[in-house]
């Protein structure tokens, strides 16, 4: 769960995942006996004998490690960590009592395949060399100038908690929200706990974006309630959607259904939902030559194309007593939400200008306005344009890209992608490295490139050292010099201390400066009663769990 930087954030296809093949050694190496061939065979058992020497050093000495942020980015790298060091202690922090981030709260209550991956992450917390420190804030509870000084790394893994705006008039009115909220109001995050959402004055949602968060939020909405009565889905929204006049919902996207940036998996679901009305414009499925282009070389585009293709000839079989209908507008942007004439303050409908495509290469059609203007009304309105993450003191941030700025998950001092600027012992992953893309898995591969710690064989394979370079990349190339400067950066990591020292405090210093602090610590044994009492109250209700919703939930059952 990369995104194309120059298209529109809601058209940006969140990818299933694939296995990519790593980088291999060249086909034609120097031919045997010539003074290339030697000189690159004698780098590679220099490089060998100092990489088992350095990893054998270095196993043999305390590591204290930081990760702040539960989620599966956090998850992973912890898990890396473990396995790449074996004295390695990693502590993982989160503001919330609750672990797995949005493996919780944003993955769709009726996903629940999608959820196992916690019992993965929850032997990692287990694990006798791990610790998981929930209701610990970062910037509140502790700053991060105080966790670099008391761990030898500090890897951030908090992922992007708030969104990205439109900047049109109208954005501020009652009943315009951010997917997310919506995402963490049915999911039972404490923060949307009394969101409210809507969904009572009319009988039409309009969404913005067609990517799978804005095909979760829509299928919730369209679903029979009776289906979600099973999931884990919050009670709160349960009981509101039951209430729910929604019987229309409107996904609205800049460009074409090609462009499209939900996968064929989450669009097969939502169309599959029984008794739903497709609506979609003949004249939207209509395709350029860079249409075909684009899906002659991206498998994912060109399954969803067809997809909407079949759902548009296809009209159900038999009249429902209650229809649901759901409608793609393409070639739409937002120009400006309405306010409605009878509720002050609340959004009535959205003012869409009719777009059309601009470039001609794969992947280069963006969307230009026209300046013709339509009307869609509707009593609620989710924005599902991206995320995006949120800086912290003390730590540099690109603010254009909304990421910290890294080299490989190594974090840089300033935004001018110096390789030689770096924070030492200063690491990032997941979203906040990468951007808000990608699928649960994705996380995996970017922790393996942040924490590495996986060796294997030059011939053909990966090594990655503890910030992630590879020197495969190396062996590739024919210069024993370029390979003796690779390998000297490994080195030098180490040499300089971000891996290894014997002064940090780590753990008891942590915990005595929350003590300190009356910062109330809930450990991975307190998320444990939590987990407990919300599968007996769901249990009750023949459903896996029912989610504590509200901070002062969470901390009684945790800490009674």
């Amino acid at each position: 769960m990369g995104r194309d930087s120059n298209s529109d954030p809601e058209d940006s296809p969140e990818k299933e995942e694939e296995h990519t093949q790593l980088p291999q050694p060249r086909s034609h190496p120097p031919p045997p006996g010539s003074n290339s061939y030697v000189t690159q065979k004698m780098a590679l058992f220099q490089a060998r004998t100092w990489l088992s020497r350095t990893f054998s050093s270095v196993a043999s000495q305390p590591l204290r490690v930081c990760v702040v942020g539960s989620g599966p980015a956090g998850f992973y790298t912890a898990e890396k960590m473990l396995k790449a060091h074996r004295e390695a202690e990693v502590d993982i922090i989160d503001r919330l009592p609750t672990p797995f981030g949005l493996v919780r709260s944003g993955v769709a209550p009726d996903h629940p395949e999608t959820k196992i991956v916690v019992n993965q992450f929850t032997r990692v917390a287990q694990h006798e060399r791990c610790s998981f420190f929930g209701n610990v804030t970062l910037g509140s509870s502790v700053t991060l100038p105080e966790l670099r000084e008391l761990y030898d790394v500090v890897v951030l893994a908090y992922g992007a908690e708030s969104d990205r705006v439109l900047g049109i008039p109208g954005e501020d009115l009652s009943g315009v929200y951010a997917a997310r909220e919506f995402v963490w109001w049915y999911n039972g995050h404490p923060n949307c706990r009394y969101l409210n959402p809507d969904l009572k004055s009319s009988d039409t949602a309009v969404i913005l974006g067609q990517g799978n968060v804005a095909l979760d939020a829509a299928r919730i909405l369209l679903r029979p309630t009776t289906e979600l009565a099973t999931t884990d889905i919050a009670s709160h929204a349960l009981e509101a959607l039951e209430d729910s006049s929604i019987r229309k919902v409107y996904l609205v996207g800049r460009r074409g259904p090609v462009q499209a940036a939900c996968t064929a998996k989450e669009l097969r679901e939502i169309l599959g939902i029984k008794d739903l009305r497709v609506h979609i414009k003949e004249t939207d499925l209509l395709t350029t030559p860079a249409d075909e282009e684009e899906m002659k070389n991206n498998r994912i585009r060109k399954r969803v194309y067809e997809l909407l293709s079949k759902a548009a000839m296809t009209r159900p079989s038999h009249h429902s007593s209650d229809p649901r209908e759901l409608h793609f507008v393409f070639f739409r942007k937002p120009d400006k939400f309405l306010e409605s004439d009878e509720r002050s303050g609340h959004v009535s409908g959205v003012r869409l200008e009719k777009t059309k495509l601009i470039g001609t290469g794969p992947g280069e059609q963006t969307a230009a306005g026209t300046g013709q203007f339509e009307e869609l009304g509707c009593g609620i309105v989710l924005k599902s344009i991206g995320y995006k993450s949120v800086p912290v003191d003390g730590l540099p941030f690109d603010h254009r890209k909304g990421v910290v700025p890294n080299i490989r998950g190594r974090v840089l001092s300033d935004t001018s992608g110096n390789p030689t600027l770096l924070e030492k012992g200063l690491y990032v992953c997941g979203w906040l490295k990468r951007g808000p893309t990608g699928i649960i898995a994705t996380n995996l591969y970017c922790a393996e490139e942040t924490v590495s710690g996986v060796l294997h064989y030059l011939d053909g394979k990966v090594l990655v050292n503890k910030v992630s370079i590879r020197i495969h990349q190396c062996y590739r190339l024919s210069s024993h010099h370029r390979l003796t400067w690779q390998v000297s950066s490994i080195s030098e990591d180490l040499k300089q201390g971000k891996l290894t020292s014997s002064s940090s405090s780590g753990r008891d210093g942590l915990l005595q400066l929350l003590d300190n602090r009356n910062v109330r610590v809930i450990p991975f044994g307190e998320w444990e009663k939590i987990d407990s009492e919300e599968r007996r109250l769901g249990n009750l209700r023949n459903k896996p769990r029912e989610k504590l919703a509200t901070l002062e939930e969470l901390r009684k059952v945790a800490t009674e």
